[in-house]
């Protein structure tokens, strides 16, 4: 274990761009993300194991992410009893980005997605929401049929996606918060664990001050087009002011 991970030595900010057309209403994706969603990943920096690929979205409907997980040789294995110990994806959630506190507060969430733990052999994906450990006060829990999610195996790995509605979101206003406190831990019992952005050897499941900071932006392509009007609105008016003092 070194003294401090090499993440700690900065402060984390991650760039979330917005999309407005999901959840997808025709397909079997729900999503459907390019590769300009898809989160920075610093986990080698404290030699953890890179074996998944997330990527991420908002709009005023909720949040998005999807999941590829790439490297196994078994099938996923899970207990919807024993989240964290199957081969899934946990996501903490703070809607209000309160990391001052090292205790969770109502709007902070934690979300299992899980490749398999549910029906009657226990191989069947699974969604499950589960209370935060020391929190100061419960966030409220969603009803498991208001979350879309899909999980399909695929050769070596397994690809996830899933869109949580604001509803589900105590707190959630994009507006008025722009900014999400956001941890992500894949946890796989045959590749191990890949941490946005911790390590196992600290209490990052309980600790929102651990948590990295989210950005809800517009997409990249919107914002050139926003300074392209900008731009065109500035000259504009600099050509109108240069023609009244041409005028006679």
């Amino acid at each position: 274990m070194q003294p401090v991970p090499s993440r700690f030595l900065i402060r984390l900010a991650r760039k979330c761009l917005n999309h407005p057309g999901v959840p997808l209403a025709k397909g079997d994706a729900l999503l459907d993300l390019s590769s300009e969603y898809t989160l920075a990943n610093l986990s080698g920096l404290d030699g953890q194991e890179e074996f998944a690929e997330m990527r991420m979205c908002w709009n005023a409907q909720g949040l998005g992410f999807q999941a590829t997980i790439k490297g196994k040789k078994q099938p996923p294995e899970g207990d919807q009893t024993r989240p964290r110990s199957s081969d899934g994806i946990t996501l903490w959630l703070d809607t209000r980005d309160s990391r001052s506190s090292h205790r969770a507060t109502r709007y902070c969430h934690q979300f299992h997605f899980l490749a398999s733990g549910a029906g009657p052999d226990r191989e069947d994906p699974c969604f499950v929401q589960s209370k935060i450990h020391r929190a100061l006060q419960d966030a409220p829990f969603c009803t498991p049929s208001e979350i879309m999610f899909r999980c399909t195996n695929e050769p070596g790995g397994y690809f996830m996606e899933a869109f949580l509605p604001s509803q589900a979101l105590a707190g959630y206003d994009s507006e008025e918060c722009p900014r999400l406190g956001v941890c992500i831990q894949v946890h796989d019992r045959e590749l191990g664990n890949q941490i946005y952005d911790s390590t196992l050897d600290f209490p990052f499941s309980e600790d929102p001050s651990l948590w990295s900071q989210m950005i809800l932006v517009q997409s990249d392509q919107d914002e050139k087009t926003t300074k392209k009007k900008a731009g065109r609105t500035i000259t504009s008016k600099a050509e109108k002011s240069s023609r009244k003092k041409n005028e006679p």
